[in-house]
Parts: structure tokens; C-alpha cells; sequence
């Protein structure tokens, strides 16, 4: 009866570990830096005029603009695929009128201001791929300074009746403005 009790038991826990592994063969382990998706709406029952979708990579260094990140090169605008932008409509960003789409977000870092691009190359991971020959608009924003953020975050905000798509990550920010033709009230769906 041992001999009996032993082999099913054997027989079990073999079954269990070949079970269990094949179930993990189809998944990955979970992201250090997961995905995140922000939305600017006029109101709250108002559909999105913008929805980001992006990486939130977190601090590794105490300095994260010029050593994590470097600047004057060409940056994903979080981590892992490139960050894709949708305009539901039409935008005017800075001094361009984009059509509503979806776009890659790429940036370049410099310890004053940032150069922003809309790129229509998209399904790309990271900045790897990037191609100069698909960017739909350019602009150079200045930096400013606000409390520490540990984890890189993009959200909304209206600022003297103009509409702000807000990167952070350490004490950086960088405002990029767009505007849309009837602006309202900014709510932040994260």
C-alpha cells in the first residue's frame, strides 16, 4: 500500500509541476515600469479631446534629466514602447495644426527646455526606431521646477485659459500647450 500511496502522490506532484509550468510559459513577469494611460475631457461627461497611453518608468538616481535620462538625445517620454498620443480632434500644437490621430510622443532633453515631437511612426519600441522623416511637428518648451515625483507622470492642466499636457519626473516639468477650439473645464481621468 506505500508502494500504491508514493506513486500517487509522485504522480500528482508531477502533474502539478508540468501543469503549472506550462501555464507560465505563456506570461511574463509583471513590469518595473508599468503602463499608464492620462486623459484630458472639458468635463467630466464629455468624451476625451486627448488620451495618452506611456510608461512610467521610477527614479533610479538621485538626478534623473542628464543621467538616467541624457540630454541631447532623443527620448522614448517614458519607458519601454514609445508613448502614443491621441488627438480625438483637431489640435493646435504650439504654433501647428495637427489632425486628430494618434501619434508617438518623443522628446529631447536639455537642462533648460525640451524639443516635443509628434512622430506618425507608431507600434515602435522605445525611440530605437525613430525616423525624423515621420514627425508631424516640432516645438521647443521651457522647463520648470516642482516637487519631487519619483515616478515619470503625465496629467493635464489649463493654465491662463490655455490647455498644458504636464511631464514630470524628479523636479522636472515641461508644459506643452495645446489648444483646441472650445476649451472647458480640465478633468484628469487616471
Amino acid at each position: 500500500m506505500n508502494r500504491r500511496y508514493f506513486s500517487t502522490v509522485f504522480s500528482l506532484i508531477l502533474f502539478l509541476f508540468v501543469a503549472s509550468s506550462s501555464f507560465a510559459q505563456g506570461y511574463v513577469a509583471l513590469d518595473e515600469a508599468p503602463h499608464d494611460i492620462a486623459y484630458y475631457r472639458e468635463s467630466k461627461i464629455a468624451p476625451p479631446l486627448v488620451k495618452v497611453l506611456y510608461g512610467r518608468p521610477k527614479k533610479q538616481e538621485d538626478v534623473v534629466f542628464g543621467k538616467e535620462v541624457p540630454y541631447g538625445k532623443i527620448w522614448r517620454t517614458g519607458a519601454n514602447e514609445a508613448t502614443e498620443v491621441k488627438f480625438y480632434k483637431d489640435v493646435q500644437f504650439g504654433e501647428i495644426k495637427v489632425p486628430a490621430g494618434t501619434y508617438v510622443l518623443l522628446t529631447i532633453p536639455y537642462k533648460d527646455e525640451w524639443e516635443i515631437i509628434l512622430n506618425s511612426q507608431l507600434d515602435v519600441w522605445g525611440a530605437f526606431q525613430y525616423n525624423p522623416n515621420y514627425d508631424i511637428a516640432r516645438m521647443t518648451v521651457p522647463v520648470s521646477r516642482g516637487e519631487e515625483l519619483a515616478v515619470f507622470s503625465i496629467d493635464f492642466s489649463e493654465k491662463r485659459d490655455k490647455i498644458q499636457m504636464v511631464l514630470g519626473w524628479g523636479q522636472t516639468r515641461v508644459y506643452v500647450p495645446l489648444q483646441f477650439e472650445k476649451q472647458g473645464t480640465v478633468v484628469s481621468n487616471h
